[in-house]
Formats: C-alpha cells, structure tokens, sequence
C-alpha cells in the first residue's frame, strides 16, 4: 500500500508540473473523436439506428488506433504480440468518455 501511496503521489505531482500539455492531449482526443463523428455522418443515416452506429464507431475506433500505434511498434521490434493492448485500449477510452461527459457532448 506504501508503493502504491508513493507512485500516486508521484503521479499526481507529474500532472500538476504537466498539467498544460495532458490538458492539450485531452482536447485532442475529444477533437479525433468528434473528426471521425463528423467524417462518418456522411456515411450513417440522420435516424436513431444511425446515430447509434455513429457514435459507437467513433467512440471505439480513437482508443482502438491509439492502441494499435506502440502495438505495431513492438510488433515492428520483437515480432510478437504487445502484452498491453487492451488496457492502453481501456484506459484511452475511459479518458475520451470522461472528457466526453465533462464536456456535456452526446457521445
């Protein structure tokens, strides 16, 4: 529990000194997320079904591609699968849901 009190601490501290640039990496986020929205209203229909389809590919498909990049990568160097895909997946996308919410943006 020490460690854990030490590395949050830590955490918090890198945050504070950083807090302008994880404050632009959210607004990009949001932005890729609401680019590819906007990319695929051209695609998906105005109803409800559509709407639904839209909002689910762009919610998923931003952390998806954020995952996918440091996974080629290590593909690239050790040829083998990176161990960590799902949680850089999951915790991009609960980060972009976050914001998303705070925003107040229909997700």
């Amino acid at each position: 529990m020490f460690k854990q009190l030490i590395t949050i601490t830590v955490l918090s501290i890198g945050i504070i000194i950083a807090a302008n640039y994880a404050q632009e990496a959210v607004l990009l986020l949001v932005r890729s997320h609401d680019w590819v929205s906007e990319l695929l209203m051209s695609v998906f229909s105005g109803g409800e079904a559509g709407s639904i389809a839209r909002g689910l590919i762009a919610l998923l498909s931003v952390p998806i591609f954020i995952g996918l990049v440091p996974s080629l990568i290590y593909w690239a160097l050790k040829r083998s699968w990176f161990p960590y895909f799902m949680e850089i997946v999951w915790v991009v996308w609960l980060v972009q849901v976050g914001a998303l919410i705070v925003l107040n943006k229909t997700i």
